[in-house]
């Protein structure tokens, strides 16, 4: 913030600062008061494909990880290695960063 003019008072010798607020007409100098930013600033909305891909990602991660408690998928009837639980939660892990970008 720039520092206040200085104006000489009438019948002293040294000068004294200003307590002027907003600056004179056609000055460049700022105001120093807060301007909110207008709607032109905003962030347009979300492409249609964020929401779908955010809820397809939710989707197929519940999806994996019901079907392999179910053992319906190869491999995880037997016990298993949890790479389908790993995926599953994977895949919601992404929706939700996904989730973060929708306006």
């Amino acid at each position: 913030m720039a520092k206040p003019a200085k104006r000489k008072v009438e019948g002293s010798s040294t000068p004294v600062a200003s307590k002027r607020v907003t600056p004179r007409p056609g000055s460049t100098e700022p105001s120093g008061r807060y301007t909110a930013p207008t709607s032109a600033a905003r962030h347009a909305p979300s492409p249609r494909w964020v929401p779908v891909l955010m809820f397809s990602l939710w989707g197929l991660g519940l999806l994996l990880i019901v079907l392999n408690y179910m053992g319906v998928l190869p491999g995880s009837a037997d016990g298993g290695n949890g790479w389908y639980l790993v995926g599953g939660l994977g895949a919601i892990l992404a929706g939700i960063m996904v989730a973060t970008q929708y306006r």
